[in-house]
């Protein structure tokens, strides 16, 4: 008896649990897909602001006016939101004259209120590329159930047959090998992209807290020197 081997007719004619493990591994793929897509961006934006803020900090010879021209009308995510929780903090403690009201030294008050937003814009990076390891690290098992589920239906139907040949098991077993195969398309991009974007992350959280320290040694040399706050 010939069999239609290709792809779509191993799909429809595998059975309704492997057929629904199959549909379940094509969403985490889309799902996988949109997700990398849509970080691959974010993370692009992300380290080109990073580096025009930085360029529009060292460049600037009065930190007040910039404070001021990022607070109106400038990008308010990144470096910029780290810098402008930095100096509001610095403007507060250097009005208070010396008297501090929450109990915190000046730079543990103004390192405290970068840490914030620093957390914040991390949390916002590192958003969904938790689905990311998940799909990487589940769907291989998913399919893996699907093609062990599908041999065993292949083998149950050899149960009354008195003589078993190749060509009656091939195409149950070609069935659920498809699912082991979607598995690994799901799986393969999604742990590749995971492990590249983690690290595109760990770069940013490094420049980020870098760059905290630096301005919060500024803003300190600020504090103690009357004479240049003015």
């Amino acid at each position: 008896m010939n069999h239609d081997m290709s792809i779509l007719s191993l799909i429809t004619g595998a059975s309704l649990v492997v057929q629904l493990i199959m549909l379940m591994l094509l969403l985490a793929s889309v799902a996988s897909w949109t997700i990398i897509l849509k970080k691959r961006r974010q993370l692009a934006v992300a380290q080109k602001n990073a580096q025009q803020f930085e360029q529009q900090f060292w460049k600037a010879d009065d930190l007040t006016q910039l404070y001021h021209q990022v607070r109106e009308g400038g990008q308010k995510d990144g470096l910029a939101a780290i810098f402008l929780a930095g100096f509001k903090e610095y403007l507060r403690v250097a009005n208070e004259d010396g008297n501090p009201r929450h109990g915190f030294s000046p730079d543990e008050s103004i390192t405290r209120a970068m840490k914030v937003h620093t957390t914040r814009e991390m949390d916002n990076l590192e958003a969904e590329l938790t689905m990311l390891a998940t799909i990487g690290s589940t769907s291989p098992y998913v399919g893996l159930f699907g093609t062990v589920w599908g041999i065993m239906n292949s083998f149950r139907a050899l149960g009354g047959v008195q003589q078993a040949t190749l060509s009656m098991v091939a195409p149950g077993i070609a069935e659920a090998l498809v699912a082991t195969a979607m598995g690994l398309f799901a799986a393969i991009p999604a742990v590749i992209a995971y492990n590249g974007m983690s690290n595109r992350v760990e770069r940013l959280e490094t420049r980020y807290e870098t760059f905290a320290e630096e301005l919060t040694q500024i803003l300190l040399r600020h504090l103690q020197s009357p004479a240049e706050q003015a």
